[in-house]
């Protein structure tokens, strides 16, 4: 990826919105804080881009800052983490329309690690891996 951006983690973590379909989550959710720690200490600067560029469907983050961020039809959308049922979908799902991300209510690090991983490798932008 040709003159990669360098995403600000910690921008991100300030500018992003917790859902909940199974259980309300929030920054101190466990599956949050090993959700940030992936992306803050086992990713590298590439892969950070690519999961962007999955959830967002855009590879760069606006000159403003993640607070900037746009969905499709050009109104603000802030980045947002939705929980699901792993019974649901075992994958993490991205809804590029609306910065969203399903993150499943998975039961270890190395498990979220594992399948986040998985998805941002096989460059599905935006699609559900069933």
């Amino acid at each position: 990826m040709s003159g990669m951006p360098v995403i600000d983690v910690q921008d991100w973590k300030r500018h992003t919105e917790y859902l909940g379909r199974y259980q309300r989550l929030g920054e101190r959710h466990r599956v949050i804080r090993w959700f940030w720690e992936v992306v803050e200490h086992r990713l590298n600067e590439e892969s950070r881009v690519r999961l962007l560029q999955f959830i967002t469907g855009g590879c760069s983050v606006p000159a403003q800052g993640f607070k900037a961020l746009q969905s499709n039809d050009g109104n603000f959308r802030r980045f947002n983490i939705q929980s699901v049922s792993t019974q649901d979908c075992v994958f993490p799902r991205a809804h590029t329309c609306f910065n969203k991300l399903d993150l499943p209510l998975y039961n270890s690090l190395e498990e979220l690690e594992g399948y986040l991983t998985l998805v941002i490798n096989i460059e599905i932008t935006g699609f559900t891996i069933d």
